[in-house]
C-alpha cells in the first residue's frame, strides 16, 4: 500500500464507477495490493500477452467485489500497466467496497 495519504480516485455515474488500476503482471500471487498513487494496484500471475493480464484483472476485480465478470469492463485498447476500468453496479455501494478493497482509510 502506498503511504503518504494516497486516495483511490473514483468517478461515479448513474449506473457505475470508473477508476484507474495499476497492474503488475507475472506476480507470484494474485491480489489487490492497495494503492499506487490514485489507482488500485493489482498483482496477477498472467503475463502481459494477448490480453491474458487484462482478463486476469477483470477476474480478480469481479471476485474481490463479488460481481459478475460481465459487470467489469476494461478499455480494450489499454496498453501498459495503467488502465481505465468501468464497473457497472450501484455507485454508492460500489465506491465503498472499492475503497475497502484498496485499504483506503479515508472517510469519503
Amino acid at each position: 500500500m502506498d503511504a503518504g495519504g494516497a486516495v483511490l480516485s473514483l468517478r461515479e455515474s448513474a449506473d457505475g464507477v470508473d477508476f484507474w488500476i495499476h497492474v503488475t503482471p507475472r506476480s507470484r500471487h494474485e491480489k489487490v495490493a492497495g494503492l499506487h498513487g490514485n489507482a488500485l494496484k493489482l498483482s496477477v500471475k498472467a503475463p502481459p500477452v494477448e490480453g491474458a493480464a487484462n482478463a486476469a484483472c477483470v477476474q480478480l476485480l469481479a471476485r474481490g467485489l463479488k460481481l459478475r465478470r460481465a459487470d467489469v469492463e476494461m478499455d480494450p485498447t489499454a496498453r501498459g500497466r495503467r488502465k481505465r476500468v468501468r464497473i457497472n453496479a450501484e455507485p454508492a455501494a460500489l465506491c465503498l467496497r472499492l475503497r475497502q478493497l484498496a485499504g483506503d482509510k479515508t472517510d469519503q
